[in-house]
C-alpha cells in the first residue's frame, strides 16, 4: 500500500483491479491484527484472573484487611511493598470499602482499557505523514504490542497504577486542547510518578511554558494535599525513603533497571556510588533532555516524549520493570539510512520488551553485565546514543533501496505460495540476524525442554514405549545395529574418543560456520539456506513435542554403554526427561543428523569445487556414525532427521520458489517493476 500510494494512482482496469485488491488486503490484514489484539487481551485477563487469589494482584493485596480491599491500618510504607507517591494511596482511598473480588475484577479490565486508550492515542501520535496503511494498522499494533509487553503483563499481573502516568502524559501532549489542561494531567502523572517531572523542562523549552508551570503547580498542589492529608506517610515517602527510594524490592535486583540499580550490581556502594549515581544521572538528564526537545522541534513529539522518558527510567533511584514502559515507546525512532537496517531498532526494542533478558543473551559469565542491565541499556542508547533520523534527512522517508531479485514465474498455479516473500540480493544486516538467531534458539531450546510436558515418572514411561516402538521396527528392518556399533567403538580408546568429540563439538560449530561463510561470501544464497534451516528446526521441534523418545543410552535393558556421559542413575524415576540444558527425549528426529545434512547438502549445492563437495557430505556421515555409537540416538532417528531436511527444502521452495540467485539469473531479462524495488 505505501507503495502505491507514493507512485501515485494506476490507470486503466488494470490498475483499478489492483487497487481493488490492495483495499481488501488491507482490510483483511487489519481485521487480523484486530483479532489478534483481542486475543492477546483476553488472555492476559485469562492468566490474571486464572491465577490464585494470594498469588495475583499482590501489590493491590498490601492494602487488604480485615473489613475489606485497601483497609490499611498505620503506614502505607510499613511493608515497603507499597511504592506509590502519597498521593497515589490519597486517590485510591475511595475504594476502601469495595469488596476484594470484585475490585480485583475491576482492576483488571480498568487496566485492560487504558491499555487500549494508550495504544490508541500513541497510533494516532505517528509523526506526520503517515501513509494510509500505516494509519489504518498502527492502533491495532500498538496494542497489541503493549499487550505483549513486560511492563503491562508485569502491571496486570501485580496490581500497579504505572499505566496511568504514561496515559497521562501522552493525554496532555497529544490529545487535549490547551496548554493549561496539558499541564494538569503531566502534573497529574507527575504526583502520581516523580519522575514525570522532567516533562516539565521538554514543554517549557518548546515554547509550551503555560503547560510547564501548569505541570509544576499541579504537582505542587497534589503534593501539598496528600502531605495535608497523609502527614506520616509523606514524611516517610520523600524524607526517610528520599522520594520512594528503597520502596519495593531490593535496590540492586535485577528488576531495578536505573542507573542506581546497575551500579549497586557492579559492586558500588556508600557515598562514592551516591555520588556517582548522581554524576551520570545528571549527565544523562542534560543530554537526554536536550535530545527531546530537538526532536520535538523536529515534528517528532512523540520520539520526544520517548526519549525522556527513558531519561526517566535511567535517572530514577529505582525503575522497576512495571515502570519501564516508556522503553517501548521508543520504537518510533527511524534509524539507520538502508532499508536492511530500518528493522533492527524496532525488532531489538520489541524483542527487549517482551522477552526476558536470558533468551537475549547466552547464560555466559562474561556477558551477565550486559544481561542484567539490558533495559536499562536500551533506555540509555534511546536517551543518549541511538542516532535516530531527522524529518529533514533524505533517508526518513525514502532510505536506499533494497535489490530485490526478478519475480519467480508460477509453476503448478500455486508455487510459490507466498510471491509477496520477494528473494533479497542483499547482504541482511548482521546484528539483526545475529539478534533473532540468539531468539529463535532460545525459543527452540524452550520448546524442546517442554516437548515431554512433564518431568515425572510419565514421561519417562511414555519416552521408553516409544523407544521399544522403535526398536521392533528397526528389527523388522534389520537395522538394529545400535549396541553393536556402540560396544565395537567402546572397546576401542582412540576411535571412542574421536566420535565423543565429534559429538559434543561439531553439533553448533559447524551449521554456524556455514551461516558465517554463506553471509560474508554469498548473502543471495545465505537468505535460501538459512530459511530452509528455519524449516528444518521448526518441523523437527514438532516431532520432539508429538513423540517424546528414550535414546537408546536411556533404555536400560539394551546395555549400551554411554560414552560421552558416562554411567548413569537408571534408578531415578525421572532420569533423563529434563536436565539444565536439554531435553535427552527430544530424540526424533535426530537435529544432531539434520543440522549436519543440511549442511552437508548446503556444500554439495553451493560449493564451487568437487572436493568442497566431497569433504562437505563427509560431515553427516561422521555425525549418524557418532549420534549411534555413542548411544545417542536410534538409526531411524536419522531417517527422521534426513526427513525434516528435505521437508525444509521443499518448504523453502514451495513458499518463496527456487533460489534467487538462480531466479535472477533465468529473469534478468524481466525488467523488475517499480513497486518490487522500493521499499515498504
Amino acid at each position: 500500500m505505501a507503495n502505491v500510494e507514493h507512485g501515485g494512482q494506476m490507470g486503466g482496469a488494470f490498475g483499478a483491479g489492483n487497487a481493488h485488491e490492495a483495499k481488501a488486503r488491507l482490510k483483511v490484514a487489519r481485521v487480523g491484527l484486530w483479532a489478534v489484539a483481542a486475543v492477546l487481551a483476553v488472555r492476559q485477563v485469562a492468566v490474571v484472573l486464572g491465577t490464585p487469589r494470594g498469588e495475583r494482584l499482590t501489590d493491590l493485596e498490601t492494602w487488604v484487611g480485615t473489613n475489606g480491599v485497601l483497609h490499611v491500618n498505620g503506614s502505607l510504607y510499613d511493608s515497603t511493598r507499597f511504592t506509590g507517591t502519597p498521593f497515589a494511596g490519597l486517590v485510591l482511598k475511595p475504594l476502601t470499602r469495595a469488596a476484594q473480588q470484585a475490585l480485583g475484577w475491576g482492576w483488571t479490565f480498568g487496566t485492560l482499557l487504558l491499555v487500549v486508550a494508550l495504544g490508541l492515542i500513541a497510533a494516532r501520535a505517528l509523526p506526520k505523514p503517515v501513509t494510509r496503511r500505516s494509519s489504518l494498522l498502527a492502533a491495532p499494533v500498538a496494542i497489541s504490542l503493549l499487550m505483549l509487553s513486560l511492563p503491562v503483563r508485569n502491571t496486570l499481573y501485580l496490581g500497579q497504577t504505572s499505566i496511568i502516568p504514561v496515559l497521562l502524559v501522552l493525554l496532555g501532549c497529544f490529545a487535549v486542547r490547551g496548554e493549561r489542561t496539558s499541564g494538569v494531567l503531566i502534573g497529574l502523572g507527575a504526583a502520581l510518578q516523580p519522575t514525570v517531572l522532567l516533562f516539565a523542562p521538554l514543554l517549557w523549552f518548546t515554547g509550551r511554558r503555560r503547560a510547564a508551570a501548569s505541570t509544576a503547580g499541579t504537582f505542587a498542589v497534589c503534593t501539598a494535599l496528600a502531605w495535608a492529608a497523609m502527614p506520616h506517610d509523606s514524611y516517610t515517602y520523600w524524607v526517610h525513603h528520599l522520594a520512594g527510594t528503597g520502596l519495593g524490592g531490593k535496590a540492586d535486583d535485577h528488576a531495578n533497571q536505573s542507573l542506581h540499580g546497575a551500579l549497586l550490581r557492579l559492586g558500588l556502594s556508600g557515598p562514592l556510588e551516591i555520588g556517582l549515581f548522581f554524576v551520570l544521572g545528571t549527565a544523562v538528564a542534560v543530554l537526554g533532555l536536550r535530545r527531546a526537545i530537538r526532536y520535538a522541534h523536529d515534528g517528532q513529539l512523540l520520539l520526544a516524549v520517548a526519549v525522556t522518558g527513558c531519561v526517566a527510567v535511567a535517572v530514577s533511584p529505582t525503575s522497576w520493570q512495571h515502570q519501564l514502559l516508556w522503553v517501548l515507546l521508543a520504537v518510533v525512532g527511524r534509524v539507520g539510512t538502508r532499508a536492511s537496517d530500518r528493522y533492527v531498532w524496532p525488532v531489538a526494542v520489541v524483542l527487549l520488551m517482551t522477552l526476558p533478558a536470558r533468551m537475549m543473551l547466552p547464560n555466559m559469565g562474561v556477558l551477565e553485565p550486559l544481561r542484567d542491565n539490558l533495559v536499562l541499556l536500551a533506555a540509555l542508547g534511546a536517551a543518549i546514543c541511538v542516532p535516530f533520523l531527522s524529518r529533514a534527512s533524505p533517508h526518513y522517508r525514502t532510505p536506499i533501496p533494497t535489490e530485490y531479485a526478478g519475480p519467480v514465474p508460477t509453476r503448478w498455479k500455486r508455487v510459490p505460495l507466498l510471491p509477496f516473500l520477494r528473494r533479497v540480493l542483499t547482504r541482511p544486516n548482521l546484528l539483526l540476524e545475529l539478534l533473532l538467531i540468539r531468539v529463535t534458539y532460545a525459543a527452540y531450546a524452550q520448546v524442546r525442554l517442554a516437548a515431554t510436558g512433564d518431568s515425572s515418572t510419565a514421561g519417562r514411561v511414555t519416552a521408553e514405549h516409544h523407544g521399544d516402538q522403535i526398536l521392533v521396527v528397526e528389527r523388522l528392518l534389520h537395522i538394529d545395529v545400535e549396541r553393536w556399533v556402540n560396544h565395537a567403538v567402546a572397546g576401542v580408546g582412540w576411535l571412542r574418543g574421536f566420535f565423543d568429540f565429534y559429538y559434543e563439538s561439531f553439533h553448533f560449530v559447524f551449521p554456524l560456520a556455514v551461516l558465517g561463510v554463506l553471509y560474508w561470501r554469498r548473502p543471495v544464497d545465505y537468505r535460501w539456506a538459512r530459511s530452509v534451516l528455519g524449516f528444518t528446526t521448526f518441523t523437527a521441534l514438532i516431532g520432539f513435542w508429538l513423540y517424546p523418545l528414550a535414546p537408546p543410552r536411556l533404555m536400560p535393558q539394551l546395555g549400551i554403554i554411554d560414552t560421552v556421559h558416562g554411567v548413569q542413575d537408571f534408578s531415578k524415576p525421572d532420569y533423563g526427561t529434563l536436565t539444565a540444558l536439554t531435553n535427552q527425549y527430544a530424540a526424533m528426529p535426530s537435529l544432531h543428523f539434520g543440522w549436519s545434512l543440511w549442511c552437508g547438502l548446503t556444500i554439495a549445492i553451493l560449493a564451487p569445487r568437487r572436493w568442497m563437495k566431497v569433504l562437505g557430505l563427509l560431515h553427516p556421515l561422521f555425525t549418524v556414525s557418532a549420534i549411534v555409537a555413542t548411544g545417542n540416538h536410534w538409526v531411524l532417528d536419522a531417517a527422521g532427521g534426513a526427513a525434516v531436511v528435505g521437508l525444509g527444502f521443499g518448504l523453502a521452495h514451495l513458499f518463496q520458489g527456487p533460489r534467487a540467485r538462480v531466479t535472477a539469473a533465468a529473469v534478468s531479462s524481466v525488467p523488475v517493476p517499480e513497486a518490487a524495488r522500493t521499499p515498504s
